[in-house]
């Protein structure tokens, strides 16, 4: 079936945010999300057959739309560095301007289901795929090291985005954008020449 968008459905995914966030993916039950959503429970199951499909939609929606958008901002930047710079920078700021989606995606969305795994994975590969053109096209225009293994200089860079992200969640006594500058220079400096 094709899925319903619109105010509602937006409602519904924003309210999981919270809830989820709140409570942890297995003690928030759809009645929960549809009150913090306004609406009545029967309305969630207009726009998802299951919590399941709420988490993957929650997933795929942040990271399509923050895919988008960093390619967007890319377009109007010449050098892989400065690829490089906005792509730490979107990564740590967008996390860091919702706590409650930061908890869903960097804790909620690890469990070990192997349905929501699967869900995941195709958006997950964009942002890879994206990671790696950047890497890429400074390895070609020269200003990355062309003898560097570009899948595992994008684990570098994902990874230590990734764990950046997690220790803030649980303890976020720092601002990420503030962490910026020295992030994006310790991983440019592991790609020059």
């Amino acid at each position: 079936m094709a899925k319903k968008k619109g105010e509602k459905y937006e409602a519904i995914l924003e309210a999981a945010v919270k809830v989820i966030a709140a409570n942890g993916y297995r003690n928030s039950q759809i009645n929960k999300i549809a009150k913090k959503a306004g609406v009545a429970d029967g309305t969630v199951y207009l726009y998802f057959d299951s919590k399941e499909e709420i988490m993957v939609d929650v997933f795929n929606e942040f990271l399509g739309g923050f895919i988008e958008e960093i390619r967007r901002e890319m377009e109007g930047i010449d050098d892989s560095a400065g690829k490089l710079k906005k792509l730490v920078e979107a990564h740590l700021t967008i996390l860091e301007k919702d706590y409650d989606l930061a908890v869903v995606v960097m804790v909620e969305l690890r469990q070990p289901d192997p349905v929501l795994r699967r869900a995941t994975s195709d958006v997950l590969k964009r942002y890879f795929r994206l990671i790696e053109e950047v890497i890429e096209e400074g390895q070609n225009n020269g200003s990355f090291d062309p003898e560097l293994n570009k899948f595992l200089a994008r684990r570098m860079i994902f990874g230590t985005l990734d764990e950046i992200v997690i220790s803030w969640v649980y303890n976020p006594n720092r601002s990420l954008s503030d962490l910026v500058p020295q992030v994006y220079k310790m991983l440019l400096n592991g790609l020059i020449r």
